[in-house]
């Protein structure tokens, strides 16, 4: 990230220097105060500037939209990217044409560019972790609906007929999806079986 020193009379005419210098505002930077500065004697005898070290923070968003639009570029997709952070979580939504394969085989594309993004993010971070969660047009809401009926039938099927069944397989968000729905259902349980990427909810039976 760049840096710069800068002297003044003062602390606080020396960082407006670099603020000008580097034509941003004070909450766009990471201020190290070097030298305090001293007047001397008289205001004028041994007087010795102040300077501080000024440097820009990282620019997440910026970094995000440039990294997607160089993605999408290379698909030729065009889309509105839109940005938002908020307690370290980065919610990202992209609208357009072709979204289809920016989500892939039930998301998996999106889920790829999403692991990509955060590890562009969170790489050499100083600061908090940050999550990232990457959507275009509502698919993962959407998704998360269509999991939540899925896991109902077949909590259904399995009461009705004795039997366990075995769901497709699942990325982790899902599974936790199809976890969660039916975590308060008194006639089933489920668990997870299988490697990554075939791993797969069971739903079965509650045991007495």
């Amino acid at each position: 990230m760049k840096s710069i020193e800068l002297e003044g009379k003062t602390v606080e005419e020396a960082l407006n220097k670099a603020l000008i210098k580097l034509n941003v505002s004070e909450d766009m930077v990471e201020v190290e105060v070097l030298e305090h500065g001293s007047k001397g004697l008289f205001n004028f005898i041994g007087s010795k500037p102040a300077k501080v070290k000024v440097t820009l923070k990282r620019n997440y968003i910026e970094d995000i939209r440039n990294f997607i639009s160089t993605i999408i570029g290379y698909m030729d997709i065009q889309a509105k990217i839109d940005i938002k952070e908020e307690n370290n979580v980065i919610s990202i939504n992209m609208y357009g044409e072709k979204m289809g394969l920016i989500i892939g085989y039930r998301g998996e594309t999106l889920d790829s560019l999403q692991c990509l993004i955060s590890l562009m993010v969170n790489k050499n971070n100083d600061t908090s972790y940050k999550r990232v969660i990457l959507d275009t047009e509502n698919y993962r809401i959407k998704r998360e609906e269509t999991l939540k009926r899925v896991a109902a039938k077949t909590a259904i099927k399995v009461k009705r007929t004795g039997k366990a069944f075995k769901l497709e397989p699942m990325n982790p968000y899902e599974r936790r999806i199809i976890h969660s729905t039916l975590q308060e259902n008194t006639f089933v349980d489920t668990y997870s079986e299988g490697k990554e990427p075939f791993r797969r909810v069971v739903v079965e039976l509650k045991r007495n």
